[in-house]
């Protein structure tokens, strides 16, 4: 998928997170996380964001991540709903959201 315009999905309440998608200014794909329990679970939180956004096949575009604590499933669902707004998608690829 290719992200043609900014997005946003979640909220910043506890054990929630915000997912902002914008096209990049360059050509590849740029990922910043913020988080309060970024001691103890960024790398996690980062492997399932770039996971996520692999099996969507977004290879570009910039997306910043602003977490409180949300377990790895809304982090995935808030990341495909954010990147699906982003790239306007019209139809779902089921088997690319498991």
């Amino acid at each position: 998928m290719k992200i043609v315009k900014e997005a946003l999905a979640g909220t910043l309440e506890s054990s929630d997170l915000l997912v902002k998608v914008s096209p990049g200014p360059g050509t590849g794909l740029e990922v910043v996380i913020s988080s309060e329990v970024m001691q103890q679970f960024g790398a996690q939180i980062d492997r399932v964001v770039r996971d996520t956004l692999a099996r969507l096949g977004v290879t570009a575009g910039l997306v910043v991540v602003e977490d409180k604590g949300a377990l790895d499933c809304a982090i995935r669902a808030r990341v495909q709903t954010a990147v699906m707004r982003g790239a306007e998608a019209k139809t779902i690829n089921w088997s690319a959201l498991s």
